[in-house]
């Protein structure tokens, strides 16, 4: 392959500069499928590429609400082991409190 860039880095991002798309050496000629060199290919050209430039952000965005729901599933759980964890604390807290007041009462 003689082209300058690669999928990920292109040499140029402007469909005009680009190299035209060929048909494929498989196909015999004078087959049924249409030629591809055509007036819309650059506008058919420029919305693969468009497409291509969303896909990360539409994978970011799927990703985003995955990582909402799970933080929805989770929340639950973590107000459960807050509550428990205060529960502990005014425990302690209150037989603090008895064994002062034990303490006071016994002097």
């Amino acid at each position: 392959m003689n082209t300058i860039g690669t999928i990920d880095r292109p040499h140029t991002h402007d469909p005009q500069k680009q190299a035209p798309m060929k048909p494929s050496t498989r196909e015999p000629a004078g087959s049924a499928t249409e030629d591809v060199i055509t007036t819309g290919a650059n506008a058919s050209r420029q919305n693969r590429t468009r497409e291509m430039q969303l896909i990360p952000e539409a994978m970011a965005r799927a990703h985003m609400h995955e990582r909402l729901r799970e933080a929805e599933r989770e929340r639950p759980a973590v107000r459960l082991a807050t509550a428990r964890r205060m529960q502990r604390r005014a425990e302690r807290a209150s037989r603090r409190a008895r064994r002062a007041l034990a303490m006071a009462v016994m002097q």
